[in-house]
């Protein structure tokens, strides 16, 4: 069984002393049989890293450059991340393909930069409103998943983690149904496994992101091949968020 995983990502968000409380909120709940990860903005990092502080909630980053060193200004590198103590980092999310204009082969040099590093990426894909609407929802994932995971080394799939986010449910309050998303992830292990192999691809988690809350977690939870959440919004809450985790033991059970 895979180990289900959660990401808190919370994006632009906070002050510096609110992202320090909701760090040590969330490092005070007794989170079972999960991984988390908390993403707070790059220049509270170090606050929420103190915050953790002998907790096992890792501290994530919402993005990295390609590019280890050198003449890039307002980049920061993967190794740079690690020795703040980052464990995780999010590549390709949504808001960074189309707020920014991240095409895919930037998408698959970040992703590389993160596991050179010694780090776990969180792969994310998904498709917008216009492509889900145009039946392109499995083509745009397997073009993604693809150029991401193009010339991967079998064992950095270990520190892989892929988070499907139907573009049109991010922030929208719409949420792909528990069937809808179980065959985008089916889909999606389908492609992993053609590319890296049946063992690699039944290990790695996919995990749902769009507007995942404490009312419909444990419906996509108890989907087969959905292994966790990439929460927004309601990760901003540390109750929301340690309900929302609690939702993979009862989905389980």
């Amino acid at each position: 069984m895979r180990r289900p995983f959660f990401g808190g990502n919370w994006k632009m968000n906070t002050t510096r002393a609110e992202a320090a409380e909701l760090g040590r909120a969330v490092a005070r709940d007794a989170f079972s049989g999960v991984d988390v990860a908390v993403f707070p903005p790059f220049v509270w990092l170090n606050a929420v890293g103190d915050a953790l502080a002998g907790s096992p909630v890792a501290l994530g980053a919402q993005d990295c450059s390609q590019h280890q060193n050198g003449a890039h200004t307002g980049e920061v590198s993967a190794s740079m991340l690690a020795e703040l103590g980052v464990a995780a980092v999010l590549v390709g999310h949504s808001e960074r393909r189309h707020d920014v204009g991240e095409p895919d082969d930037l998408v698959r040099a970040k992703l590389a930069a993160v596991l050179d590093a010694g780090l776990t990426g969180v792969l994310c894909i998904g498709e917008t409103l216009e492509q889900r609407e145009a039946g392109q929802t499995d083509a745009v994932n397997e073009r993604q998943l693809r150029s991401a995971l193009d010339g991967l080394p079998g064992a950095a799939a270990d520190r892989l983690v892929i988070a499907y986010e139907p573009v049109w449910a991010i922030g929208t309050g719409r949420t792909a149904s528990p069937a809808d998303a179980q065959a985008a992830h089916a889909a999606a292990r389908g492609v992993i496994a053609g590319v890296l192999g049946g063992g690699a691809a039944d290990a790695m988690r996919i995990i749902y992101g769009g507007s995942m809350k404490a009312a419909n977690a444990a419906a996509l939870l108890a989907e087969p091949d959905v292994d966790g959440g990439l929460v927004g919004g309601a990760s901003l809450a540390a109750a929301d968020f340690a309900e929302i985790t609690r939702s993979a033991a009862t989905a389980n059970a």
